[in-house]
């Protein structure tokens, strides 16, 4: 806390330092000549990153890949080398459980290599996921270092890149308070803002308004965009948003929602100083919904 407001953190999986050279993957001649000695490969447990003794990211050499993987070209990094990852075959066709490991490492990467890494997740794990073709059903083969897939069947031949599903999260506001709500997943006495996917026809205010009413029942006007963030799991942009409300009754879908409350702005501050009085625990700092609510406590 700076002053009488905080200061947030920068926004996780934001602000790579890794250059994505679109001139280089769309050039198949320019990213083989990348493809030498000098190339570093991202390395991963599965599609958890492995961390180096000084505490980031670990690379080695393309030489540590399996021979049977497939490489994705993440970019040149600020000294020109071209970095890589490798597609584990051991992925293609498994499901990856639930790794509480992974969300212990992401708290202790910097942020550059945060952005790296939640990159390269979300690359490895789409074509780990997407081998085969949504048109026609055959195979699909790896194109632009990795940016494209292209369907092997030659009466289609249909591009596919890789997916980026739209999410709204948000924050409601009533009469100097603030709704927060809390899934069945998550860990005792937390809560963070509503969210839910953008669905086919509808604009991300639209998109706000229905996961509120549905979720807990309210109607909300003057809905505004705060940030976004990259969140690879698998691979979502979480759209940041506020609104208001002018009606506090709640209707929670406990389909959806375990609880959701009305929070004064003390209980928020005791919540993000994470103090012993406080009455919930807020989002850790690598979420979106911290962000959001350091934004609202600034206002």
């Amino acid at each position: 806390m700076t002053g009488s407001g905080f200061s947030a953190p920068a926004i996780a999986f934001s602000g790579s330092v890794i250059d994505r050279a679109d001139a280089v993957r769309g050039d198949p001649e320019k990213l083989a000549a990348l493809t030498n000695w000098r190339a570093r490969l991202l390395r991963l447990d599965g599609l958890v990153p492995v961390i180096a003794a000084d505490g980031g990211l670990e690379w080695g050499t393309l030489a540590d890949a399996d021979p049977a993987a497939e490489l994705v070209f993440l970019g040149l990094a600020p000294d020109g080398r071209a970095c890589f990852a490798a597609v584990d075959p051991a992925l293609v066709g498994s499901v990856a459980p639930p790794n509480p490991q992974l969300w212990q490492v992401m708290s202790l990467l910097a942020p550059a290599d945060l952005a790296v890494y939640g990159a390269a997740k979300a690359l490895v794990d789409w074509h780990a996921r997407h081998r085969f073709c949504a048109r026609c059903g055959h195979g699909t083969e790896l194109r632009k270092g990795g940016w494209q897939r292209t369907c092997t069947n030659p009466a289609c031949k249909a591009e596919h890149f890789p997916r980026v599903d739209p999410v709204t999260i948000m924050t409601v506001e009533h009469d100097g308070r603030l709704l927060l709500g809390r899934q069945p997943r998550f860990p005792p006495r937390s809560y963070s803002a509503l969210a839910g996917f953008v669905e086919p026809g509808e604009t991300v205010e639209e998109a706000v308004a229905r996961e509120i009413s549905e979720e807990a029942g309210l109607v909300v006007r003057d809905v505004r965009y705060i940030a976004s963030q990259p969140w690879p799991f698998p691979s979502s942009l979480m759209i940041a948003c506020h609104a208001v409300a002018d009606d506090d009754t709640i209707t929670i879908d406990k389909t959806e929602l375990d609880d959701a409350r009305w929070f004064t702005r003390d209980q928020v501050v005791a919540a993000m100083q994470r103090r012993d009085d406080a009455t919930f625990n807020a989002p850790p700092p690598f979420a979106i919904a911290h962000h959001l609510l350091v934004w609202w406590l600034n206002q």
